[in-house]
């Protein structure tokens, strides 16, 4: 019986567009008791992808509206439910795996969280990343964003720009890695949570110079900024690599060219002016540039258009060049838009 509340909110889980998928193992309910308890995942199993009052939640399980949204607070502070307030009362909905629950519980990233976590992407891991939309984009290097035709929503000084509060954590894909005996050794400190409305100062909160710093530094590293695949509402900026980063993980280790949206860019590097001095090659966390014939060559079609081999080459000899208008692809307008098109193409909606 106990196991029967994590069966559920696995599957609630599952059923959210970001996706929980079950496996052969059942190493994803081991991975659930590692992070709620039994009272935990019965309150967060009864929760789906919709905001819902607390007086509606409290009467779909029986309990008081007092004691409920009590422990609905709770969870969100823990990060395994969101919650918003419109006219004066609460609405709460599950989080999802991806991002969300798992990136809440950095502080709790232990040995055995790291290994339970590594079984189950390797398990579950393609069936997360292979619908579209996907869960991430990339964007073009901070120092690339000044051209006149980088499309709004692919300006990452732009994105910095709108956010009113800015916040440091660690890379959770590196720690995790880490705390296997893999990954690489890339800056760990450089994962930026956006605020968009004024709030009072957390523990770990920086300027805004201080966050173009850090972008700059991870272009440097070789790591490629990522955001929620969606236009509006940016909350956050990831600096990945291609060892480490779930995501990336996706196009690097199974195969999964789309596990990434790719940006409306791509290279191209001249090969009468490449010195063939590999480190556009070292730079790409995709795989997407190869030696042939004495030059570096851009696989098109592997290309995220990030732009590091472009800001990397001592003779700036790469460059990003946008796609034609015909094949360029706007991400969804925003977080909810992005919900519905992935359920829809995962068949979960018609």
């Amino acid at each position: 019986m106990p196991n029967e509340v994590f069966y559920k909110l696995a599957d609630a889980l599952d059923n959210l567009p970001n996706a929980f998928p079950r496996t052969h193992s059942g190493v994803e309910i081991e991975l659930l008791k590692k992070i709620f308890n039994a009272e935990e995942a019965s309150l967060a199993g009864r929760l789906n992808g919709e905001y819902r009052p607390v007086n509606v939640i409290a009467e779909s399980i029986g309990l008081s509206q007092k004691q409920t949204q009590g422990d609905l607070l709770a969870l969100a502070k823990k990060g395994f439910i969101w919650f918003k307030k419109e006219n004066g009362a609460l609405y709460f909905r599950l989080a999802p795996f991806i991002v969300g629950i798992y990136e809440a519980n950095l502080e709790n990233l232990d040995h055995e969280f790291s290994h339970l976590f590594e079984h189950y992407m390797l398990e579950a891991g393609k069936d997360i990343m292979k619908y579209d939309p996907a869960i991430h984009r990339a964007l073009p290097a901070i120092s690339l964003a000044k051209s006149e035709w980088i499309l709004p929503y692919d300006d990452v000084k732009a994105i910095i720009d709108k956010a009113k509060a800015f916040n440091v954590r660690d890379c959770i894909c590196r720690v995790q890695q880490g705390l296997i005996g893999k990954g690489c050794d890339a800056p760990r400190h450089n994962c930026l949570v956006l605020s968009l409305r004024e709030r009072s100062p957390k523990p770990g909160d920086i300027s805004k110079d201080e966050a173009l710093a850090i972008l700059d530094e991870a272009e440097q590293a070789s790591l490629v900024h990522c955001v929620g695949n969606h236009q509006a509402e940016l909350t956050y900026i990831c600096n990945c690599c291609g060892c480490c980063c779930g995501v990336l993980r996706g196009v690097t280790q199974w195969g999964i060219e789309n596990s990434i949206a790719h940006a409306n860019y791509y290279a191209v590097i001249d090969p009468d002016e490449c010195a063939n001095c590999g480190t556009c090659i070292e730079r790409c966390q995709v795989n997407a540039i190869t030696e042939i014939k004495g030059v570096s060559v851009v696989d098109r079609k592997k290309c995220i258009g990030c732009g590091l081999c472009v800001t990397g080459c001592p003779d700036n000899v790469p460059k990003l060049i946008r796609k034609p208008d015909k094949e360029i692809v706007h991400p969804p307008i925003d977080y909810v838009d992005w919900e519905q098109q992935r359920l829809q193409n995962r068949g979960s909606i018609g």
